[in-house]
Formats: C-alpha cells, sequence, structure tokens
C-alpha cells in the first residue's frame, strides 16, 4: 500500500471535529462546521468509525426501555441527595410525599 493512500493530518485536527461530535449527531451542530466535520470524515476513516459507532450506540440506547429502579433503591438515592420522591403524576407538590 502507498503512503499517498493513507490519510496523513495532526491529531488536532481530529480532537477539533470529535469535539464537537455530540452536536454533529444531535443534528445541533452549526451548517458550515457541519459540513467541514463530514469533509474530514470522508478522508479520515478513524473519526468516521468514532462517529458511526457513537451514533448506533445512541441510536440502540434510546430504543432501551427506561430501567425501573427497585424501591429500595430509589429510597436511598433520594436520601443520599436529599430529595423527596415524586409520586402519583409527579407534578412536585409534595402533597403525597411521607
Amino acid at each position: 500500500m502507498s503512503v499517498t493512500s493513507h490519510h496523513h493530518h495532526e491529531n488536532g485536527e481530529c480532537r477539533r471535529y470529535l469535539a464537537s461530535l455530540t452536536d454533529y449527531v444531535d443534528g445541533d451542530l452549526d451548517p458550515e462546521l457541519c459540513r467541514e466535520l463530514e469533509a474530514h470524515m470522508a478522508a479520515c476513516e478513524n473519526c468516521r468509525v468514532v462517529v458511526n459507532t457513537m451514533t448506533k450506540t445512541i441510536s440502540l440506547y434510546r430504543q432501551l426501555p427506561a430501567p425501573d429502579l427497585p424501591n429500595a433503591v430509589k429510597e436511598r438515592l433520594y436520601a443520599v441527595l436529599d430529595l423527596k420522591p415524586q409520586r402519583g403524576n409527579g407534578d412536585g407538590s409534595g402533597s403525597e410525599s411521607r
């Protein structure tokens, strides 16, 4: 494989684009920076793999049902955080808390 077929660049360039990765995946990235990131990914397999992996991970996570914590765990968590559990409709009125 010839050296010219490899993509060479400063690692700082990848870091700069990957710092914006969350905004890119969420669709909140500035359009100009989005185009730059996509052009970079077209030439940089490492960044392309990172973006694809993160996108798939987020997609799978969003498909999972919310975990149901056992009551004992919830009570300990609320005690540590010094919060009152919300019950019923969750309006935060506290009228149903013990």
